[in-house]
């Protein structure tokens, strides 16, 4: 979800853009994201929390640097 950060946690948000399903069997069933929209929010200023970003890299929305 996208959420103004002085709404409360469970409060109004602006999108969803994705969903969380901790029980999954895999990284794919668990994150499920509209990269495009993630992409999107964050070329406009959003900022994830740091939970928030290792679920958007777990969904592919940020390519990891590979050494």
């Amino acid at each position: 979800m996208v959420a103004d950060q002085e709404s409360p946690r469970d409060g109004r948000f602006i999108e969803v853009i994705g969903t969380y399903n901790p029980k999954g069997q895999t990284a794919a069933d668990k994150v499920q994201v509209d990269a495009e929209k993630a992409r999107g929010w964050i070329a406009r200023g959003a900022t994830p929390s740091d939970t928030v970003q290792s679920l958007l890299k777990q969904a592919g929305v940020f390519k990891t640097a590979t050494a």
